[in-house]
């Protein structure tokens, strides 16, 4: 996740140098500013994707024991 973060922190200083450079009102920023949306939307899902259980698996953290639960190696 740290690398995300790095990318979003990369795309942050580039997009204000863009803005600086360009304008705040120029295709460059915008676009710029576009990226690290996508960044931020994409480690947003990562981190939804990590903490979504099924009914299933939290069912079987909770009764470890319980026949459905059980694990068996070939």
């Amino acid at each position: 996740m740290s690398d995300i973060q790095e990318k979003i922190k990369t795309e942050i200083e580039a997009a204000r140098e863009a803005c600086a450079t360009d304008g705040s009102n120029s295709d460059t920023c915008a676009s710029a500013w576009d990226a690290v949306e996508e960044l931020q939307a994409e480690a947003s899902h990562q981190r939804e994707k990590k903490e979504e259980k099924s009914s299933f698996d939290q069912y079987c953290d909770d009764n470890p024991e319980a026949d459905e639960c059980r694990v068996y190696d070939n």
